[in-house]
């Protein structure tokens, strides 16, 4: 059906501060900061990268160095967006400090995919 949910690994976008780069199949890897400075460039590269594709997305955030707030709302707006979509989204390898402001948000299940 389809040659790959991105096309190829030339989707690669850089904010100042923050990337977001395909890693092919419905995998992205997200790196540097996800900070009230940088999500809102950082959504727009995210939204427009999904949408190419179909199927389930996986975001690893393993090179996330910073975060704030904002990631955290960035994160659940791209879940708000799949859920739409009708497309599965998960994060992998999510750093301490955006679990911990889940935590805090009482939404630390949904960023882990628990519950329905």
């Amino acid at each position: 059906m389809s040659t790959a949910a991105v096309t190829g690994a030339a989707h690669s976008a850089t904010d100042s501060s923050g990337n977001l780069r395909a890693a092919g199949d419905g995998r992205y890897e997200l790196g540097g900061a996800m900070t009230m400075a940088t999500v809102t460039n950082l959504r727009s590269l995210g939204l427009r990268a999904f949408a190419q594709g179909a199927g389930a997305i996986e975001v690893d955030l393993r090179e996330v160095e910073r975060a704030d707030s904002g990631g955290l709302a960035l994160l659940i707006d791209w879940l708000a967006w799949a859920r739409t979509a009708h497309r599965a989204m998960k994060f992998s390898s999510l750093p301490a400090t955006l679990l911990a402001l889940a935590r805090l948000s009482d939404v630390e299940d949904l960023l882990l995919g628990v519950g329905g």
